[in-house]
């Protein structure tokens, strides 16, 4: 779209880890593809680019929810609001997608998937549930593992992903067929709540395409020239979200209900996902030209975001129950939601620190060695006896 660009940026080298979750900092190999440069060497570790995507996304992610009780007295804060949603989660779950290129039924592989997603799954839903019913006075409130709540949607929604893995692997055209599956599932309000399949199947096309991608292609966006064409593509973003804000509900880039669900027909959903999904595309693309591939002083929070991630949910729920956007008028004011802002961007990347990691592995990167079973050994096969080295005397 735009001509190649020199550009005095690093180029961006190809991954090594593979991002276990969004950003819990697990490692294994990702798959070299032909061509492609040769990985850092083992001192340069992790590499920089992604972390501080993944950095970066996360403290949107948090200001997106401190924006939310503002959206309602404030047009642009709507209007931020709904350009974030736009393309936060998308370029967190390509990242993720991206890394998960590696994965196949390995029995080291599927261990991780256990200790990395699924358990901390199972543990954030019970707490998030007990936190419910003592913060909102909701003794009621279920402990159901099959209809997440909050945050932790991402969670199973990434534990299916990366088990269909080998299937997007040996398909034909994956990510048509995957937007397609988006299409219908959003025109679909049958599906039901069970696991958040519906935000499971209508974000599936941004997982898929982080499995095509290739290092290349984020070099792509790595131009000057998508650089600098970023700055007015999204500053019409804003415009036009600040034009649509009375006029569209942001549940639509929540992605968790169907056309019919929100109250309109099933053909104008085909057109919103569609639409959605190309604006996703080309807001990402520049975001991620805006991602330093150089390391920073955040780069090291990248390898948190998990933490980040699950843990400020209880702050963000929280300053609902407790009604601090209704005790505080002052926050609804252009400094308060300064104020605000700030607050959610220091908190959660307190929350990413190595401090705050060491104290809450046990639940977000648990090993649990007492769980598997060991690999038996296998005998070596036998040699044929005229296959037996000879001995030289």
């Amino acid at each position: 779209m735009f001509p190649a660009a020199p550009t005095p940026r690093r180029v961006l080298p190809p991954a090594r880890e593979a991002a276990g979750t969004d950003g819990s900092g697990r490692t294994e190999s990702a798959e070299q593809p032909a061509g492609a440069p040769a990985p850092p060497s083992k001192g340069e570790g992790r590499n920089p680019f992604f972390d501080n995507a993944k950095y970066l996304a996360i403290v949107l992610v948090a200001m997106g929810h401190a924006w939310e009780p503002l959206t309602d007295g404030s047009r642009a804060a709507e209007a931020l609001y709904m350009t974030v949603y736009t393309f936060h989660m998308p370029a967190f779950i390509i990242i993720s997608g991206y890394f998960s290129r590696s994965f196949d039924m390995r029995r080291d592989r599927l261990q991780r998937l256990v200790t990395g997603v699924a358990v901390p799954y199972v543990l954030f839903e019970t707490a998030y549930a007990f936190f419910k019913r003592w913060a909102d006075d909701d003794p009621g409130h279920p402990i159901s593992l099959l209809d997440p709540w909050f945050l932790t949607w991402f969670l199973i929604a990434l534990f299916i992903w990366r088990l269909t893995t080998p299937l997007w692997k040996v398909v034909r055209r994956p990510l048509p067929l995957a937007v397609v599956i988006a299409v219908l599932a959003s025109i679909s309000p049958d599906i039901g709540d069970d696991l958040d399949l519906q935000r499971v199947l209508q974000f599936l096309p941004f997982f898929v395409l982080g499995l095509s991608l290739r290092p290349e292609h984020f070099r792509l966006v790595q131009r000057r020239a998508v650089r600098i064409a970023s700055v007015p593509i999204f500053a019409a973003a804003l415009v036009m979200a600040y034009w649509a804000a009375p006029r569209m509900s942001s549940a639509w880039f929540y992605h968790r209900d169907s056309a019919q669900e929100l109250g309109t027909t099933w053909w104008v959903g085909i057109v919103m996902t569609l639409a959605l999904f190309g604006c996703s595309m080309v807001l990402v693309a520049c975001f991620f030209s805006w991602v330093p591939t150089r390391r920073t002083w955040f780069t090291v929070l990248g390898a948190g975001t998990l933490y980040g991630y699950l843990l400020h949910g209880f702050l963000a729920k929280g300053s609902r129950f407790w009604g601090w956007f209704d005790d505080y008028a002052w926050l609804h004011s252009p400094l308060g939601e300064i104020a605000v802002t700030l607050l959610a961007g220091g908190i959660v990347t307190a929350l990413c620190t190595p401090p705050v990691r060491k104290v809450f592995r046990f639940a977000m990167e648990p090993t649990m060695d007492w769980a598997f079973r060991k690999p038996a050994d296998r005998p070596a096969p036998a040699v044929p006896r005229q296959q037996q080295p000879q001995s030289p005397a």
